[in-house]
């Protein structure tokens, strides 16, 4: 007789430090992740080694890695695998967790990945129409200025779509910038200065409010972009909201599960 197949399902995050905005983000969607999935083991890994290291030590938490965790599973028996990355874009850290899972794949009967959130231009339409749900109170004389990470991979290509995408689609008083690649603050003053907003908003496109949205965004270094667009003589407001606490952005990852391949 043939042994039953036994179905895992991993979820794959970068991490973070901070605990309660990983409650409010990576713990909700891999909650939403096993509601959906109850045929299915669900197993966590993070990309980040630093981040690994650094609750291991502070808070005496170990959260496995994706070889740790491919480890765990085939110790398991799991033989059936989709692994769902809750990156925002195809970038390095999502080609090196491919790398990681795929040197397993002799070891399990069947590995499927479902896409990160901006893949297809489908997914690029649907993330601004669910991220606008949440915003349907912003006056049109306010700006929402969103800060993405960014990436020197090819894939940052995907921001820059999801700003025009924005545009296109009807919120003028809606912009998107990088962290650390294209677009970048420099693009943000000059597009949002010619807006001319009464009041600026200010939130982060990306999984978790972290530490790029706690520090760059929202912190009181020089160059935060809470104090570039105040020095500018904006009246500017911080929104700690990472996009895993969107529940339509939580949904289109859950999409992105059922079209695994």
């Amino acid at each position: 007789m043939t042994e039953p197949e036994k179905k895992g399902l991993l979820a794959v995050s970068f991490g973070t430090s901070i605990n309660e905005a990983r409650e409010r983000t990576i713990d909700v969607l891999e909650a939403d992740m096993k509601s959906a999935n109850p045929d299915r083991t669900l197993y966590r890994a993070w990309t980040s080694k630093m981040i690994i290291r650094k609750l291991k030590s502070r808070d005496g938490v170990q959260i496995p890695t994706v070889r740790e965790a491919m480890e765990q599973m085939m110790a398991d028996g799991i033989t059936d695998l989709i692994v769902q990355p809750t990156h925002i874009i195809n970038g390095i850290e999502n080609d090196l967790m491919k790398e990681d899972v795929l040197s397993f794949r002799d070891s399990f009967k069947s590995i499927r990945f479902g896409m990160p959130l901006l893949t297809s231009t489908e997914d690029i339409h649907e993330a601004v129409e669910a991220l606008m749900a949440e915003w349907t109170t912003l006056p049109s004389d306010e700006a929402l200025v969103l800060m993405g990470h960014g990436t020197s991979h090819y894939a940052n290509t995907a921001y820059a779509a999801l700003d025009y995408t924005i545009k296109d689609l009807g919120y003028a008083n809606v912009f998107l910038g990088t962290v650390e690649a294209y677009p970048s603050m420099l693009s943000l003053l000059r597009q949002v200065k010619a807006f001319h907003p009464r009041k600026i908003h200010l939130a982060p496109f990306m999984l978790v409010a972290g530490d790029h949205a706690r520090n760059d965004m929202a912190g009181d270094e020089e160059d935060s972009w809470l104090n570039q667009f105040s020095r500018e003589g904006f009246e500017v407001e911080c929104h700690l909201l990472g996009l895993g606490e969107y529940p339509r952005i939580r949904k289109l990852f859950l999409k992105h599960i059922e079209e695994s391949a």
